[in-house]
């Protein structure tokens, strides 16, 4: 071996038993012009709402991330969606979103602005990306699961009518676009199989048709796996084995509940990421339901989970087409959550909003 080589291998030697190894930088270059900060309209929401967004604003101006908010004041209370709302997310193609909360009728019928933004949108897609974080505890490895649901259709469009007095029918159909958005994301995103989720053994017209649908897409992708699982049997399986499942596709209703219970198991709906895509927009959200938009106590002692929302600002980054910001947030939340030294109430801890976004940001490369 040549002197050179043995005096490579000393200070090799001399590094790795430091403290630890020294490694370079990583230096991004945008191409002229990807810097140009984009403007994202900003739904603060209900409850805790302005909270977690105003945390995502707190950690986009440390990491001077090229976006910039146009907030509305929206609330799940008023009987529209107000004056410019609409105009603004179709300027800006984007939209970040806190929690709505929905009135609960006792009969009759009540909008939910959440329901109104997706139709008025045409945001046919909800995507919940549900995984282990490294350091937070959960009854399941390996659990990284993607539920597509269909958000325009179905129950939650409200297509219900009272036929006669006492009997009220409900609509539901299903489109062959969700199944195609499905495989399309599986194989952009090397994902291995798709499971489509339904009750056709009972609703043999609607979701029988939302199986075909499924199964003429499965056969444009052959390199991916496709299966069909009842929407019962599908949860009993979320709770034993959830390490089975990679991307799941879903009808409205079903998707809702499979996407909380796949939260639920791989470490609760406050960390989850989301959002909902049409072929022309994009509202990101907390990807499960914010079940603390609603909780006075969570909003009066300001201890919101921010995490579900900033990583759901990630995949906006991405979606924009910034992923180097979209990696920094995403490794700078994962250091926090392995660290455990700063969680909220719901992960344990019993730290607030504005601590979780202080070690965030201090964990920014």
């Amino acid at each position: 071996m040549s002197r050179r080589s043995i005096s490579l291998l000393k200070n090799l030697r001399n590094i790795t038993n430091g403290s630890k190894i020294q490694t370079r930088s990583v230096t991004y270059m945008p191409r002229p012009g990807d810097g140009k900060p984009r403007p994202v309209t900003l739904i603060p929401g209900d409850g805790v709402g302005p909270l977690v967004t105003n945390a995502v604003e707190q950690v986009m101006e440390a990491m001077h991330a090229p976006v910039y908010f146009e907030p509305f004041e929206v609330h799940g209370d008023m009987k529209s969606l107000p004056e410019g709302l609409l105009d603004s997310i179709k300027k800006n193609k984007v939209c970040l979103k806190g929690g709505l909360k929905t009135p609960l009728p006792v009969g009759g019928g009540v909008s939910s602005l959440n329901v109104s933004l997706r139709k008025e949108l045409d945001l046919f897609a909800s995507l919940v990306n549900c995984f282990n974080l490294p350091g937070l505890a959960s009854r399941h490895e390996n659990v990284d699961i993607v539920v597509i649901r269909e958000n325009t259709e179905g129950e939650y469009a409200g297509l219900e009518h009272e036929v006669v007095p006492g009997v009220v029918e409900s609509l539901k159909f299903c489109s062959e676009r969700i199944a195609k958005y499905a495989f399309e994301y599986a194989y952009l995103n090397n994902r291995k199989k798709v499971t489509a989720v339904h009750k056709a053994n009972i609703m043999k017209l609607a979701d029988g048709l939302f199986l075909e649908s499924c199964q003429e897409v499965a056969k444009k992708y052959p390199s991916i796996a496709y299966n069909e699982i009842i929407v019962d049997n599908c949860c009993m399986q979320l709770v034993a084995r959830p390490e089975q499942f990679d991307v799941m596709v879903t009808p409205n209703l079903y998707g809702n509940l499979v996407a909380n219970t796949a939260a639920g198991i791989a470490g609760g709906t406050g960390v989850m990421p989301g959002g909902n895509v049409g072929a022309e927009y994009a509202v990101f959200e907390q990807g499960a339901s914010a079940g603390n938009v609603g909780k006075d106590t969570t909003e009066e002692q300001k201890n919101a989970n921010p995490v579900a929302l900033l990583l759901s600002s990630a995949m906006m980054l991405r979606h924009l087409q910034f992923p180097s910001f979209a990696d920094r947030l995403e490794t700078a939340v994962k250091r926090v959550i392995s660290e455990g030294k700063c969680r909220t109430e719901d992960l344990g801890g019993n730290s607030t909003t504005q601590e979780v976004v202080n070690a965030v940001i201090a964990n920014l490369d």
